[in-house]
């Protein structure tokens, strides 16, 4: 018998060990589809790629550890508790027993989510790394509207809003905000929080219309887990900024629409006594002998002068509280963005939006409407987001511009110029910040105009195209160098002729030594061949180039073949950015051609 000898129908090994296709799952585990596949997503349980498939290319193939993990899920024994309740529910109903189903139903179980997010995500700094789907899973679904044959329940709606609403309160107060970019899709945002860079997207203030050919149960589930997850993670925040969460929204505000300035704060009966004692401390001038700390006297004071129906009063009291956290250059730079600047929106501008931007970078904000700060009336306003093309009534101590620039202003981070943004006129072009023109080989025009502004903010000299940054620091290059200008260009092709003349020399070289040849060239003969040289310039590099090009093929064909659709794939992606650049440029110069030509 020979030694690894298995009987038919025994113990396997490898991959058909290893790995169990989806149907074997479903079986195993005595669970519906649906079922599995919500466990599946609640746990962060994905399927994989096995190197053999074993039962065919046809089948989605899960691990069998991952199988293991959902049989021993407590998660799957409360859902089929649920299950077996349902059953009595509906038997009582097909009873006609009216008591007992309201009574059951009463008495409903539930689960909750909170030991998953602390199994998934043990660290903090975990969950901030997977926040940039949750955040935008949780606005768009606070956009939609509540359709009851989607199953898209009202109180979902809400509370995706709110949830919403708090993470933009904490990061519009502790000045995290980094970037900020209008698209088709709708706003993307940057934020950065303990080092961590969350991006999110927010759809536009729009009529939502939702497509057919979506599964909404199953982006349902991930909402249920992306809800509890962001409620987690908000009360870390706040409370890491002595905060206490969550917080109550102003019924009056959240009917006028003003929901991100409705949050407001209220403390319940412990911090009423730890007001009243902090205030009598601090009255009696013995607060170094208290227990309480700095910040708790601090938020005592706060609610003494926040009334509980001011608009923003959380708002405000998150960035009083978050005052006291050093922060860094970054924050301090985005902090001061609009200091002493004072904004009034206009009806048609995205004022949700505009309110949690401009917050953000310090500026102060108002909104035509009730509830607002401050009416449009007031003088000491100094910039109004229209974006209509003309205005009715202005006034003269104001500017006037379109949102673009609340946007460009953010990117830059610098004040620009408003000649550009008036109302009635085309703005410059929306850069995007997530793009690295350098990387991408095109720069555009408008950008090398912000680099102009930028420098000039920091006071600093910008070289001119083909001046160094040592010419700058030492001018007296700048002026021998209209002397030495055609001396050093005939320096350089001295010099570049004889590079070249090296360089074929230790090709040649190099081939003699591939092809096992004997340098027998007498010194007279090295000598003819350097003068020859000379005179034809180098006429044999083109076969070093062919003979590099051989090379390269060779290595193409010696790779294995999805190495070799990846590095083609590779090269497609280089051709389509340099034709893309291409295209970009030849745009611009017929632009700057048909300009010229209508002057």
């Amino acid at each position: 018998m020979p030694k690894h000898y298995r009987p038919a129908g025994k113990k396997k090994e490898g991959n058909a060990a290893r790995y169990i296709t989806k149907s074997q799952a479903v079986k195993y585990l005595q669970v519906s589809l649906s079922l599995f596949r919500k466990l599946c997503i609640l746990k962060g349980i994905f399927p994989r790629e096995p190197k053999k498939k074993v039962k065919g290319n046809h089948h989605t193939y899960y691990h069998t550890k991952d199988i293991l993990f959902l049989k021993h899920e407590p998660l799957l024994e409360k859902f089929r508790e649920m299950r077996a309740y349902e059953k009595k529910i509906k038997k009582a109903v097909s009873k006609k027993n009216r008591d007992l189903a309201e009574r059951l139903l009463t008495r409903k179980p539930t689960y909750t989510l909170d030991m998953l997010i602390r199994e998934r995500y043990p660290k903090f700094i975990d969950a901030l790394r997977d926040l940039d789907d949750c955040l935008s899973m949780v606005h768009l679904f606070a956009a939609l509207p509540a359709v009851e044959r989607e199953k898209i329940p009202v109180n979902r709606v809400h509370n995706c809003r709110r949830l919403s609403h708090e993470w933009q309160a904490y990061i519009s107060r502790t000045h995290k905000l980094r970037k900020t970019f209008i698209s088709v899709k709708g706003i993307y945002y940057q934020a950065e929080i303990d080092g961590q860079k969350i991006t999110w997207l927010t759809p536009h203030a729009l009529q939502q219309v939702l497509p057919a050919d979506v599964d909404y149960n199953i982006m349902l589930t991930f909402l249920e887990f992306y809800e509890t997850l962001l409620a987690f993670v908000n009360f870390k925040l706040y409370h890491s900024i002595n905060v206490k969460y969550p917080p109550i929204l102003d019924s009056r505000l959240e009917a006028l629409a003003a929901d991100l300035y409705a949050l407001s704060r209220f403390f319940d009966s412990r911090a009423s006594m730890t007001e009243s004692k902090a205030a009598s401390i601090f009255d009696s001038d013995v607060s170094k002998e208290t227990n309480y700390d700095e910040s708790e006297l601090r938020l005592a004071q706060l609610q003494q002068q926040l009334p509980s129906n001011e608009p923003g009063a959380l708002m405000h009291l998150v960035q009083n509280a978050a005052e006291s956290d050093e922060d860094d250059s970054e924050t301090r730079k985005c902090k001061a963005l609009f200091k002493d600047v004072k904004f009034f929106l206009s009806r048609e501008v995205p004022r949700e939006s505009l309110l949690f931007v401009i917050p953000a970078f310090g500026g102060i904000v108002s909104w035509d409407g009730e509830g607002a700060p401050f009416k449009e009336t007031d003088q000491s306003i100094t910039h109004q987001i229209v974006d209509r093309p003309t205005q009715g009534h202005k006034f003269l101590s104001r500017e006037y511009v379109q949102p673009q620039w609340i946007y460009d202003c953010i990117n830059a981070r610098i004040l620009l110029p408003v000649d550009e943004y008036v109302v009635g006129r085309i703005p410059p072009p929306h850069l995007s910040p997530f793009v690295d023109n350098e990387a991408e080989g095109y720069v555009p025009e408008y950008a090398e105009t912000i680099k102009r502004l930028q420098a000039a903010a920091r006071q600093e000299v910008l070289p001119m195209p083909g001046v160094g940054k040592e010419d700058l620091d030492d001018p007296q290059n700048l002026l021998v160098e209209g002397v030495i200008d055609r001396a050093e260009a005939i320096e350089a092709a001295e010099k570049k002729r004889k590079m070249s003349i090296l360089q074929k020399q230790y090709h040649d070289e190099l081939k003699k030594e591939l092809g096992s040849t004997q340098i027998s060239a007498a010194s007279d003969g090295n000598k003819d061949s350097v003068s020859e040289d000379i005179d034809t310039g180098g006429d044999s590099l083109p076969d070093i180039r062919q003979i590099s090009k051989d090379a390269d093929s060779m290595s193409d064909v010696l790779m294995p073949r999805k190495k070799r659709k990846l590095l083609d794939a590779m090269k497609r992606g280089k051709e389509k950015k340099q034709a893309n650049v291409d295209r970009l440029k030849q745009r611009n110069r017929m632009i700057k051609e048909g300009k010229i030509s209508e002057k």
